[in-house]
């Protein structure tokens, strides 16, 4: 009789310790579970499970950009075969519409019993071919547990260009780039530098106008002319006031189709 086929997993959480709690219960309830990918923000989540398939994604709701309900959203097309399980922290409300999806959640912090449980029904369900591909876009689509960031969006930035320091609106800018720990900030008059790591600056961005379309790229949604999609399923920005263009991987182009 042939093996059984390891299972394979993407963990995504923003804090390290809870991610790493989280990997090693897993290695104590699920040993034969493989984790493929380790990620603290939903863009690098959205895109490891993009390239991994595997058959579990636990994401926890509130990251950095992409929340977790975004990212489902998104790999429900990238990867349909993954299962998504929702790392949570709220209140009854939350875990009442997560029940009434029939979606599977952990709650912070993770019980080993609780772990032990959903990894049987992830099995169980995986053994039978079946992802709930409908309770789970029910649940995006009614369930709003975005990120709320208690300070207003940024209206400023204090950027350095060479020996410069620039005041730039954040209106005018076209997009965001990420160079290392730092973030490019490319305007319709050139580029300068901030010291802050993208990952951060999406924190305090308009998520309305701001849209990632790339785990190194943020763009303004008003500085957008078109996007084309090419053959390969990643989509391309023509911008208004930029002659370059920008590239929106294949996992985000499902998040272009929500707005």
């Amino acid at each position: 009789m042939a093996e059984a086929r390891a299972m394979k997993a993407v963990v995504a959480e923003d804090e390290e310790l809870l991610r790493t709690a989280l990997v090693e219960l897993l290695g104590e309830v699920w040993p034969e579970l493989q984790i493929v990918a380790q990620c603290e923000d939903g863009a690098s989540a959205l895109e490891a499970i993009a390239e991994h398939r595997p058959d579990v994604a636990f994401l926890d709701i509130r990251m950095p950009g992409l929340t977790g309900l975004d990212v489902a959203a998104a790999a429900a097309q990238a990867s349909p075969v993954t299962q998504a399980v929702f790392v949570t922290a709220y209140d009854q409300y939350a875990v009442d519409a997560f029940e009434h999806g029939a979606i599977d959640y952990l709650l912070k912090p993770v019980s080993r019993e609780r772990l032990a449980a959903t990894a049987q029904r992830i099995q169980a369900r995986a053994a039978a071919g079946s992802v709930d591909a409908v309770a789970l876009a029910q649940l995006v689509a009614t369930l709003d547990l975005a990120p709320r960031n208690s300070e207003p969006p940024l209206t400023w930035i204090t950027a350095s260009a060479g020996r410069e320091t620039r005041l730039i609106l954040v209106d005018d800018v076209a997009y965001f780039r990420a160079e290392h720990k730092y973030t490019v900030v490319m305007t319709a008059d050139g580029e300068a530098l901030i010291r802050k790591p993208i990952r951060e600056l999406l924190i305090a961005l308009d998520p309305s106008v701001f849209r990632q379309i790339h785990r190194s790229t943020i763009v303004n949604l008003k500085a957008i002319a078109s996007i084309v999609r090419d053959d390969s399923g990643k989509g391309l920005v023509r911008l208004r006031q930029r002659p370059e263009t920008l590239t929106v991987s294949q996992p985000f182009m499902a998040l272009f189709k929500q707005m």
